[in-house]
């Protein structure tokens, strides 16, 4: 166990996409087991698209009420909707059409075609994740999936911008070192009242930032502290500098 979560290996990207899948169902189905919906908070990126293709074509899929969960993000590109560099349209496209869920469950930032600045964009959010929290305080995700950057940054919360020490729930981003420039993300406080929170990580590119974040607490992924449980659910070229931790 690490200062900041459990840490899982998996044998490589494929392997860890399938497991991530199949614990993002069974995950889920617990909770409207309890309750009868759920909420999950989806991510962008190859390993995302790979987890979200498994998560379609699984067998115990129909597990889940699909129609009964709420399906937010962690950030956004500040782009028109429909752009395919956005969050949303590579989720939709991945498995999000070809389910059944309920389009008033599908809570979209807005797009750059909506509003004019990513703060707008941020402030509109934020009141949607106030409603969803029942006007008061953040709402408490029941799943928040995350990737990580070779810098070590998770949403849209990089090292060193002024939205990672952001109040609130929702922020708009200037100045990103990864294009486009402008986003949206949730913010660190958000993130951390989740009840569950995965951070999945994938490459020999992002061991170096895994493994600071895990060791030192640093970065903005190392700051991530669910208020339920956090997880890593890496592959093993991800935990190349992780050798002295126990698994």
């Amino acid at each position: 166990m690490s200062r900041s979560g459990a840490v899982i290996v998996h044998e490589d990207a494929e392997v860890l996409a399938e497991a991530v899948a199949s614990r993002l169902i069974n995950r889920l189905a617990d909770v409207q087991a309890q309750r009868g919906e759920a909420s999950i908070v989806l991510t962008g990126g190859r390993i995302a698209a790979r987890v979200y293709q498994y998560v379609l074509e699984s067998e115990i899929r129909s597990v889940v009420d699909w129609s009964k969960v709420d399906f937010w993000w962690g950030d956004e590109r500040f782009l028109p909707s429909g752009d395919p560099e956005r969050n949303e349209t590579q989720a939709r496209a991945a498995f999000l059409d070809r389910l059944l869920i309920d389009p008033e469950r599908v809570h979209p930032v807005p797009a750059s075609d909506v509003v004019d600045t990513p703060e707008e964009a941020a402030a509109l959010y934020a009141a949607e994740l106030e409603t969803a929290a029942g006007g008061s305080g953040l709402p408490a995700f029941d799943l928040l999936l995350l990737g990580i950057g070779e810098d070590g940054h998770v949403a849209s919360l990089f090292p060193g911008n002024p939205a990672l020490d952001a109040e609130g729930s929702a922020v708009g981003v200037r100045n990103s070192p990864k294009p486009p420039p402008e986003r949206v993300s949730l913010t660190l406080g958000a993130i951390n009242a989740a009840t569950a929170v995965w951070i999945i990580a994938s490459g020999a590119g992002k061991s170096e930032a895994v493994d600071e974040a895990l060791s030192k607490g640093e970065l903005p992924a190392g700051r991530v502290q669910a208020a339920g449980h956090t997880r890593w659910l890496i592959d093993k070229d991800a935990a190349a500098h992780l050798k002295h931790l126990e698994f």
